[in-house]
């Protein structure tokens, strides 16, 4: 008898009811590491870390246009993607012509990776005309920021600030104006 059991007998992994049983686990953790691999590795970059901080901002951002409101400034952009060119007129209704910064800085902000935002310096080529260089070709939409400073670390302190949106597929034109309360 001991003998007909020993031949009937085999190995753990070549057993049913072993794999009848530990097969959906072992399914279960395999999809589960894979799931949290793609959460970690493709974080979405809209969310931001500091709420507070971003909070205050908002407050000077409704300053800053609030001031280019009552300016009467508004702005209209060209974009020739095959060169990288970048051209901006500035039209105020009052602020004289040579009153214009002589740098102004375009912020592009792609709405889901931040990793292809672009921040894009436009010099003065005469009053209330800028010229600059697009740093890699835009496709689809963006956001779009211009401040009358030359470095983003001076934002908070911008006199004023215009926004607006532009999609590609549509058009290489836009136009910025303070955004509505």
């Amino acid at each position: 008898m001991s003998e007909l059991v020993a031949e009937n007998a085999k190995p753990w992994y070549r057993e049913f009811w072993f794999w009848f049983v530990f097969s959906p686990l072992i399914y279960i953790m395999i999809m589960c590491s894979i799931t949290v691999s793609i959460a970690l590795n493709g974080a979405d970059d809209v969310i931001i870390d500091n709420y507070y901080k971003e909070g205050r901002m908002i407050n000077q951002a409704l300053e800053q246009d609030q001031r280019a409101r009552d300016l009467g400034i508004h702005a209209d952009l060209q974009f020739d993607r095959t060169s990288g060119e970048v051209s901006l007129k500035l039209v105020s209704a009052s602020v004289a012509g040579d009153a214009f910064p002589d740098s102004i800085l375009l912020m592009m902000g792609h709405p889901v990776k931040e990793e292809k935002d672009q921040l894009i310096s436009l010099k003065a080529i005469a009053p209330g005309l800028y010229r600059g260089e697009l740093l890699a070709k835009p496709e689809y939409s963006w956001y779009l920021t211009l401040y009358p400073i030359a470095e983003i670390t001076q934002r908070k302190e911008a006199p004023w600030s215009l926004s607006g949106e532009i999609d590609f597929r549509i058009s290489e034109q836009a136009g910025l104006a303070p955004r509505v309360k």
